[in-house]
C-alpha cells in the first residue's frame, strides 16, 4: 500500500508541476492561484498544500529539480574531479527540456548560481587561468553563454546543440569547448 501512496503522490505532483508549467506560459505567476492550478490539474486542494506551501513555494521545487538535473549531466567528471564541461551535453539537455528551460527564464532561475558553481574547471576557464586579467574573462564568458542560452530559448531552440557549440567556437575564435 505505501508503494501505492508513493506512486499517487508523485503523480500528483507530475500533475501539478505540468499544470503549472501550461499556466505559466500564458500568465505571469502572481496571476495564478492555487484554486485555478488544481482545477486544472484535477485534483484535491489538500494535494497541493501536502506539497508545497504555496505557488511560489511550487515553483522554487521546479527550479531546484532543474539545477538537480544540471548538476546530474556532470554528476561522473565531478565524482572523477576532472570537468571536460561538455557544452554538447548541455545544450543537447537544454534542448530536450526547453519548455521547463523557457520557464525557468520566467521564473529567473539563476543560471549564473549554476555557473559560478561549475565553470571554475572548464576548459576555456583554464586557457585563462594564467592571464592577468582572468576574473574578467570568467565574468565575460559566464555572461556570454547565458545570453547566448537566452537567446536561443526565446527563439525556441531553432538551432541544434551542434549549431550552438559552432555558434559559441566562432565567438572564441576556434578555442574548442567540446573534449
Amino acid at each position: 500500500m505505501n508503494v501505492t501512496n508513493n506512486k499517487r503522490k508523485k503523480e500528483s505532483k507530475e500533475k501539478i508541476k505540468k499544470t503549472f508549467i501550461e499556466l505559466l506560459q500564458t500568465k505571469e505567476i502572481n496571476e495564478i492561484n492555487i484554486t485555478e492550478l488544481v482545477k486544472k490539474a484535477g485534483i484535491n486542494r489538500s494535494t497541493f498544500y501536502v506539497n508545497y506551501i504555496d505557488i511560489y513555494d511550487l515553483a522554487d521545487k521546479i527550479k531546484e529539480e532543474m539545477f538537480t538535473d544540471l548538476l546530474e549531466l556532470y554528476k561522473e567528471e565531478a565524482i572523477k574531479k576532472k570537468h571536460s564541461y561538455d557544452y554538447l551535453k548541455l545544450f543537447a539537455h537544454i534542448k530536450e527540456n526547453q519548455i521547463y528551460y523557457r520557464t525557468m527564464l520566467k521564473l529567473n532561475f539563476d543560471f549564473m548560481n549554476y555557473y559560478d558553481n561549475h565553470l571554475e574547471e572548464s576548459d576555456m576557464i583554464k586557457y585563462y587561468r594564467t592571464t592577468k586579467n582572468m576574473d574578467y574573462h570568467i565574468e565575460f564568458f559566464k555572461a556570454g553563454m547565458i545570453a547566448i542560452i537566452k537567446k536561443w530559448l526565446l527563439n525556441n531552440c531553432k538551432e541544434s546543440p551542434e549549431e550552438m557549440i559552432e555558434i559559441i567556437n566562432s565567438e572564441y575564435k576556434g578555442k574548442s569547448l567540446e573534449n
